[in-house]
């Protein structure tokens, strides 16, 4: 990588510019100059050669848009010479592929620290889960959720709460003048220490709540059961207790038959409360003390040692930005490649953003059938979306495209490097539990929380989230650890990210060094190491109704 530029693919027809370019600048790759006329921020992209109306943009060796006016040698591509274009697909124009596994050998004899249970799937953390069938329990859950977390030690710090009172005390005083004088509070939350907790091997009681179960269609209710069946399931959750009002559309004996349909051989601690057989106080009080009695039996658990193979990693990216593609989603590829290679799982999301590249993906499904699957979910999920006016094409965001990812093409193009080179061994629609080894794609929203939550339903134990604007987005019982494209990022908001690959950019590190790294630091978090959503109590929980979400 240059100090200051960077072409992705021999066939590109545009560089990037890895620092800001001032117009006139002389920018220099592989021996060919290139006169800016203009300036390019740091993270944006100029052509090399001069491009017609209608002419193609090739970035990461594809089709990622086409110019909506002549565009001259050394100009930058922008929102207003650029629009969206992509490659069509096929499974029946599907390619041989073929890529060279990396040498694993120092990894094989690797462990990590996690619960084992009974289905030989290892959980990264031991929780116990707590779910409303529909949203008239919501404020049970909650209730539960105070009385759960403050008395058994799982509540967060209370820092806010006691600046509240810090101002009230001045403000009863009638000292305003140094309230308003107080500095914006910016301490960090203190994690509280797991031996002040009762149940040492218990990491955690997790409620979800929801606006679904009821009132939409039925198709949403069953979905929202097959949801909660996948949690159930989930190496990572201990035991469960499920409160029903008892005449929602989401019923309880749909949750009982999806938990079958998953594991035939369920046998984890299972409780149910239907809120018309009683008061809400029978409910409640039954409800406690049985969760109470099952936080008992799962505290007998403890982490054993675990192979690597038992990992099943969630490939996410967020917030992205022009470097997203450049370090830290490559550097997940080169993870996920040597997580495959180990005989684990990785799993690639949201496919609003695998945009453009669906014939690279349809060459590397290991069956046709595996291809033809993703092609279905693919255009049935393009056709309704176009059906209601919008499309793949409009899912950069704002930030997105301030920050270099001019059309859904290039943002596509980029968040596909997660996947890396191994091949697909499985396609997965939304709910579907992963049960084999090897890199899978699960269908789910470009959003952030509604493609954490369904990659945690197939079974992730841990979820890498690249992004190069922030954001704080977790899940109540997969660990999310933020990894960001860049160092200024990682350096600003050291609460929310958990790893750097700025080091890709500037140069200090490669690709494979930065992802050995990281894979360190995912035994790390996999044998109980918070990451920082776990920290602050992230658990962001959206289900995905099955309509238009971009």
């Amino acid at each position: 990588m240059a100090s200051n530029l960077l072409k992705i693919h021999p066939s590109d027809n545009v560089i990037v510019a890895l620092r800001d370019l001032p117009t006139g600048t002389d920018a220099e790759w592989s021996g060919v100059h290139y006169n800016l006329p203009y300036g390019v921020s740091a993270k944006h992209k100029f052509v090399t050669e001069d491009i017609e109306t209608g002419g193609a943009i090739i970035m990461y060796g594809v089709l990622v848009g086409r110019a909506k006016q002549p565009i001259k040698r050394g100009e930058p591509i922008t929102t207003f010479n650029l629009k969206h274009d992509s490659q069509d697909y096929s499974a029946a124009r599907r390619q041989p592929y073929s890529y060279i596994q990396p040498d694993v050998s120092k990894w094989q004899n690797r462990t990590f620290k996690g619960y084992h249970r009974a289905d030989g799937r290892v959980g990264t953390y031991n929780y116990w889960l707590v779910v409303p069938l529909v949203f008239c329990e919501n404020r049970n859950v909650l209730i539960m959720k105070d009385a759960f977390e403050r008395e058994l030690g799982y509540a967060q710090t209370d820092i806010y709460r006691e600046h509240v009172r810090e101002f009230l005390h001045l403000y009863q005083a009638g000292d305003m003048r140094t309230l308003k004088s107080l500095e914006t509070f910016t301490e960090q939350p203190v994690v509280k220490k797991i031996n002040n907790r009762p149940f040492q091997n218990v990491d955690g009681v997790k409620f979800l709540t929801h606006e679904g179960g009821c009132g939409g269609t039925r198709m949403d209710a069953n979905t929202l059961c097959s949801l909660f069946a996948s949690y159930a399931v989930h190496p990572n959750v201990a035991g469960i207790t499920v409160l029903s009002l008892g005449c929602q559309n989401s019923e309880l004996t749909t949750l009982e038959d999806e938990i079958k349909k998953r594991d035939p051989h369920f046998n984890k601690p299972f409780f149910a409360f239907e809120h018309q057989k009683g008061t809400e106080y029978s409910l409640m009080s039954g409800a406690i003390k049985e969760t109470f009695m099952g936080l008992t039996k799962i505290n007998q658990f403890e982490r054993e040692d675990a192979p690597l193979s038992k990992l099943s990693v969630g490939l996410k990216c967020g917030g992205s930005d022009g470097f997203s593609g450049i370090s830290a989603n490559p550097v997940l590829g080169h993870l996920s490649d040597i997580v495959v290679g180990l005989g684990g799982q990785t799993l690639l999301a949201e496919f609003p953003e695998l945009n453009g590249v669906e014939q690279e993906l349809i060459n590397r499904c290991v069956t046709v059938e595996k291809a033809e699957k993703f092609e279905k979910l693919m255009r049935d999920y393009a056709g309704k979306a176009e059906a209601v006016g919008s499309a793949f094409a409009f899912n950069p965001s704002p930030g997105n495209i301030k920050d270099g990812l001019i059309t859904d093409a290039i943002k596509s193009a980029g968040a596909a490097r997660k996947g890396g080179n191994a091949y697909i061994s499985d396609v997965l629609n939304y709910t579907e539990r992963a049960t084999e080894p090897g890199l899978q794609l699960v269908c789910t929203p470009g959003n952030d929380v509604e493609a954490t939550t369904g990659q945690s339903a197939a079974g992730a134990n841990v979820i890498l989230f690249t992004t190069g604007l922030g954001t704080p987005t977790g899940n109540p019982i997969c660990p999310v650890a933020k990894v960001a494209t860049n160092t200024i990022l990682a350096n600003r908001m050291p609460d929310v990210i958990d790893f750097d690959c700025g080091p890709v950019v500037d140069g200090t590190q490669s690709i494979e060094q930065n992802a050995e790294n990281l894979l360190e630091y995912v035994i790390k978090v996999a044998s109980g190491e918070l990451t920082k959503a776990q920290q602050l109590g992230q658990d962001d929980f959206i289900p995905w109704k099955r309509g238009v979400s971009l």
